[in-house]
């Protein structure tokens, strides 16, 4: 049996992310969707909202469960006992990154390995970080994300309009 896992920091996850999932469920038996709790960047959702909205996402594949995770993503690999890792590539700019990702993981753990999944033509330009920002400036994400993530993004979007209403503008 062969168990992979995903990680990502899903804030949030899109579908694009969704369709990188869909297709290694079909290739591998199990496949562990990783839901990074600590990066090094700001993030939008906690933890906990990233979890659930993950897992409505895929709740449609019966071979894969989401998961929280810090620390090393070999480690988290190597704790569920998975030999691949699954990443995705959207762009070019992509690749040199997750070379470097493949490389890391490799030296720290030279028995799993990195299978990256070329982005489908309808999602190579998407991710969660685009998503936000077409969100949060009023555009349609309708076509973008599964609908727990659309209206959730709606909210903070609210919310961030929320936060400008009482700031003053200077002359």
């Amino acid at each position: 049996m062969t168990r992979a896992i995903y990680p990502a920091t899903f804030d949030p996850i899109t579908n694009g992310h969704i369709d990188i999932a869909e297709r290694a469920s079909k290739i591998f038996h199990e496949l562990i969707v990783g839901v990074y709790d600590r990066p090094m960047k700001s993030l939008l959702f906690s933890t906990a909202e990233r979890l659930e909205m993950t897992r409505q996402a895929v709740a449609h594949l019966p071979n894969v469960r989401v998961e929280s995770y810090s620390g090393l993503t070999v480690h988290f690999a190597k704790k569920h006992g998975a030999v691949v890792i699954v990443r995705g590539l959207r762009v070019l700019s992509d690749f040199e990154w997750e070379l470097q990702l493949s490389l890391t993981y490799h030296s720290l753990a030279p028995d799993i390995e990195t299978v990256c999944f070329m982005a489908s033509q309808e999602y190579s330009f998407l991710s969660s970080s685009i998503l936000k920002d077409i969100a949060l400036n009023g555009g349609n994400i309708e076509h973008l994300a599964p609908s727990p993530v659309v209206a959730a993004l709606r909210k903070r979007a609210m919310l961030h309009e929320d936060n400008f209403k009482n700031v003053a503008v200077r002359d």
